[in-house]
């Protein structure tokens, strides 16, 4: 079955873009994706991502939606909650795809109420005929997982990159933050961590306060 997988990543990281990608299978490409291992990335090292999204990135047609952490700062007050925010990502992802592919069916890993993907997809060009499939651990079709390891290795090299911008090995996840933001803090001041962390977290309360 020909379809459009999406998936996310750098939600649950403190420091780091967010990154949404879609990823258009077809049957002739299962195959192949199944010779390469694609699989959950969450399931993947790094170094085992790295070397299937390169191949992903050549055989496959997909878009990538990337936010900042800086956008992702002034971004979502407007939002309101990282869900919406999810849905516009997931929306655009899919519209921009769909510009360069011919596709009626679209799977998503649900992250939400339904209803919050599709009152995104409201306001694109995306035809209200596409089916989109919100499924829980979606990364069981190969498309989805495609799409997930794409979304994490983009998220890994542009951690990599903020990293090599700001001085210091930038952690993933949200529990072994905190010392790299204080250190960030204490260099540069508290407005530079907004360049390079997603301050709603609760991480960013216990570093200010404990700098105040």
């Amino acid at each position: 079955m020909n379809r459009i997988g999406v998936d996310e990543s750098g939600k649950g990281d403190y420091f780091g873009y967010l990154v949404v990608a879609a990823c258009y299978v077809d049957n002739s490409l299962e195959p192949k994706l199944k010779q390469l291992g694609v699989r959950d990335s969450k399931n993947l090292s790094d170094l085992q991502i790295k070397n299937i999204a390169s191949e992903l990135r050549r055989i496959c047609k997909y878009e990538i939606v990337k936010i900042s952490p800086e956008k992702y700062n002034k971004i979502y007050p407007n939002f309101k909650s990282l869900n919406t925010m999810l849905a516009w990502g997931h929306a655009k992802s899919i519209e921009k795809l769909l510009e360069k592919v011919k596709c009626d069916h679209v799977i998503v890993d649900k992250f939400a109420d339904e209803k919050v993907l599709k009152e995104a997809l409201s306001i694109t060009k995306v035809p209200k005929s596409i089916k989109i499939d919100q499924r829980i651990n979606a990364e069981k079709d190969l498309a989805v997982a495609a799409a997930s390891i794409i979304a994490r290795h983009e998220f890994l090299l542009t951690l990599r990159s903020l990293g090599r911008q700001v001085g210091f090995v930038l952690p993933k996840g949200s529990t072994h933050v905190q010392e790299v933001a204080k250190e960030i803090v204490n260099k540069y001041g508290e407005d530079m961590l907004q360049n390079f962390a997603k301050m709603h977290f609760k991480t960013t309360k216990k570093i200010i306060g404990k700098k105040k």
